[in-house]
C-alpha cells in the first residue's frame, strides 16, 4: 500500500498540491476527506486536467475539480466486489470506508481486498533497545525510521494489507512518543489501545493486562521485525494443531571458520572443514489462546520462554510455526541497515 499521507488530502488542498501527491502516491487518485475524516470526494489527473481546461488556477482548492461519487466498498466487500466496481467505473482504484463513511484502505490496481479480522495483535514495544544506543537515546527503538518511515508504521500497515484492524501496544521507555505518534492508530485505519508497563516486565509480562478483554487466539509479536510473514496462515496453522501457543519458528546459520574435530578418546576420528550449523529460533511472533494469560500475574516481570514453558510443564502443547518469508530482527546497528536496504528495495 502507499503510504497513507499521499493517499488523502483535504477540500481545501490546493490543485497544485494535490499534483505532488498523485506524483508521489504512484496511484493516480488522491481520497479527499472533510475535517471529520469522512471521505467526500476523489481527484485523479483527469479531474485536475478538466478543471484546469474550465478556468481553474493551480492555487484553487481541490474541492473544485474533485469527483463528488468516488468509487467505495465497505471492508466486508468481496473481491469479486472490488473486481465488479473497477470494471463497471473503468476505474484501478477502490477505497474502502467504514459506516460512517471514513476510509479505512484502498485497493489498487493489483491489491486485494483485506477481509476484516477480529483477531487482536499485541505490539511489545516498551523495550529499551539498548544494542542500537545511542540512537535510542532519545527515541524508542519502534520509531526508528527506516528511510522516512518508523519502524512500527510499517509494522501496522502490513498488519492492515492482512485485515487486522484491534492492536494493542506495550509501552514503557519513551512510551508516550509512541503514544503521541500513533494515538488512537485511526490514521492507520486501526484501532489502538495501550498496555502500560509500571515498569520493564520483559516479553510477556504486560499481556496480563488483557486477562479480563481476550476471549480468542491473539497474535503478539516484537515491535523491532520487519517480516512479510502472513499471519492469517500462522493463526490457521495454530488453530489446526489445537495447541495452547504457536512460536513463529526461523531457521537460524552459521559456519564455524575453523576445521572441527571428532575424537573418540584421544583418537581423531573425523575432521569436518568450516562445518555450517543450523537451528530454529523464536522469530519474535507468537500466537496464544486466552488460557495463556492465566499464567501471568499482573505487574510481575515475565519474558516468553517462561510463560511457554509454564504452559508446557501443565501438559499444553507448544506448536512452531516456520516462517520462510523475509525477517529482520532489528537488534543491532547492522541488522537496522539491512533493515533500512530491504525497506527501500520495496519501494522501488
Amino acid at each position: 500500500m502507499t503510504d497513507r499521507e499521499f493517499l488523502s488530502t483535504t477540500p481545501g488542498t490546493s490543485i497544485r498540491d494535490a499534483l505532488l501527491q498523485l506524483d508521489r502516491g504512484g496511484l493516480q487518485v488522491v481520497f479527499v476527506e472533510d475535517e471529520n475524516g469522512v471521505l467526500v470526494g476523489a481527484v485523479s489527473d483527469g479531474d485536475i486536467r478538466r478543471g484546469l481546461i474550465s478556468g481553474s488556477a493551480l492555487e484553487d482548492p481541490v474541492r473544485s475539480v474533485m469527483n463528488l461519487d468516488p468509487a467505495v466498498v465497505p471492508p466486508t466487500a468481496s473481491q469479486e466486489d472490488v473486481d465488479a466496481i473497477k470494471r463497471r467505473r473503468g476505474i484501478r482504484v477502490v477505497a474502502v470506508v467504514d459506516e460512517s463513511g471514513r476510509m479505512v484502505d484502498v485497493v489498487g490496481e493489483r491489491d486485494r481486498i483485506s477481509t476484516a479480522i477480529a483477531t487482536p495483535v499485541v505490539l511489545m514495544a516498551g523495550g529499551r533497545g539498548q544494542r542500537l544506543y545511542p540512537i535510542t537515546k532519545d527515541i524508542p527503538k519502534p520509531l526508528v525510521p527506516l528511510g522516512d518511515v518508523p519502524m512500527i508504521d510499517i509494522i501496522l500497515s502490513r498488519l492492515r494489507e492482512q485485515g487486522f484492524r484491534r492492536i494493542h501496544v506495550s509501552v514503557n521507555h519513551l512510551g508516550h512518543l509512541i503514544e503521541e505518534h500513533l494515538g488512537d492508530g485511526e490514521a492507520h485505519g486501526l484501532e489502538i489501545t495501550y498496555l502500560h508497563e509500571p515498569a520493564p516486565l520483559g516479553t510477556a509480562g504486560a499481556l496480563a493486562q488483557l486477562a479480563s478483554e481476550i476471549d480468542q487466539p491473539f497474535v503478539v509479536m516484537n515491535s523491532d521485525l520487519l517480516t512479510q510473514v502472513d499471519l492469517r496462515r500462522m493463526l490457521a496453522f495454530h488453530r489446526g494443531a489445537g495447541s495452547a501457543a504457536t512460536i513463529g519458528a526461523r531457521e537460524y546459520g552459521f559456519e564455524i571458520p575453523f576445521g572441527v574435530i571428532r575424537r573418540d578418546g584421544d583418537s581423531v576420528v573425523a575432521l569436518a572443514e568450516k562445518p555450517y550449523h543450523s537451528e530454529l529460533v523464536s522469530a519474535g511472533i507468537y500466537v496464544l489462546e486466552p488460557l495463556a494469560l492465566d499464567t501471568l500475574v499482573a505487574d510481575e516481570y515475565c519474558d516468553m520462554p517462561t510463560l511457554l514453558a509454564r504452559l508446557m510443564d501443565g501438559g499444553r502443547h507448544v506448536g512452531a510455526f516456520e516462517i520462510h518469508e523475509e525477517w529482520i530482527d532489528v537488534g543491532r546497528p547492522e541488522d537496522l541497515e539491512r533493515a533500512r536496504q530491504a525497506w527501500e528495495r520495496s519501494r522501488r
